[in-house]
């Protein structure tokens, strides 16, 4: 997650630009137009493939849930390990240059029930990006996951958006289901830009009801460049979370 070249060649800061609370869904389609996406990775995340054991727990070709997916490498690499992957996406943009760039054939469909709302699919039928609003998705429309990679999904939402992203990722968890969220933590003394930070803290008391959480890792990752943003601190945090019900 640092810069990315508009279309103008000019570099675009993540934590610069609109605040938090301005973020609508316009924003973000807005910003795939653009090409403005320099949260997205071109290689596979270095923390999924660390941890991707730890989300398997021994099992082979699982069901794998991707929230706000936009183009990840991820999805190819998992899929090509044997897994199947169903991700959500605002950007028409984002899953058709995935699909391209990953030199995969589709087909696309209408989904039943959700106005406006497309399915993409793989040919091998490894891959469904669902075009729609995250709110808009539920488990009657993909069923329930064995595992779920979240890179950046919650982190951008509003703090009310974020109890019903909760609430939505649990009841998309299969028993067993081991769900993966990476977040960062950065700080400024005057900061307000993207992403706003989501501390451990945060995290515990939206999920600790109902899941066990487990921080797998808290890595310093602040750099020359990112200094000369303001940021102060840049830590990236990788927590298991697992349904109770799972352990009772």
């Amino acid at each position: 997650m640092a810069t990315a070249a508009n279309a103008d060649g000019k570099k675009f800061n993540m934590f610069e630009g609109k605040k938090h609370a301005e973020l609508t869904l316009e924003h973000w389609i807005t910003r795939w137009e653009k090409q403005e996406i320099g949260f997205h990775l071109d290689e596979v995340h270095e923390m999924l493939k660390k941890y991707l054991d730890v989300m398997l727990n021994g099992r082979k070709q699982i069901r794998i849930f991707f929230p706000l997916c936009g183009k990840a490498f991820d999805m190819k690499w998992l899929a090509d390990l044997g897994h199947t992957i169903v991700g959500v996406e605002i950007s028409e943009i984002a899953v058709k240059q995935f699909f391209t760039e990953q030199n995969l054939s589709y087909t696309q469909e209408p989904v039943p029930g959700i106005a406006d709302a497309e399915v993409f699919k793989s040919s091998d039928g490894r891959i469904s990006l669902y075009k729609c609003n995250v709110f808009d998705f539920s488990s009657l429309i993909a069923g329930q996951f064995d595992g779920i990679w979240d890179r950046g999904s919650l982190q951008p939402l509003n703090g009310s958006d974020r109890q019903r992203y909760r609430e939505l990722i649990i009841t998309l968890m299969a028993k067993g289901c081991r769900y993966l969220l990476d977040t960062l933590v950065c700080t400024k003394s005057d900061y307000t830009g993207l992403p706003p930070k989501i501390p451990d803290s945060e995290i515990r008391d939206l999920f600790s009801h109902t899941c066990n959480i487990q921080l797998l890792e808290s890595s310093d990752t602040l750099s020359g460049k990112q200094k000369l943003w303001g940021l102060e601190s840049f830590t990236e945090e990788v927590h298991l979370i697992t349904l109770k019900t799972d352990s009772s």
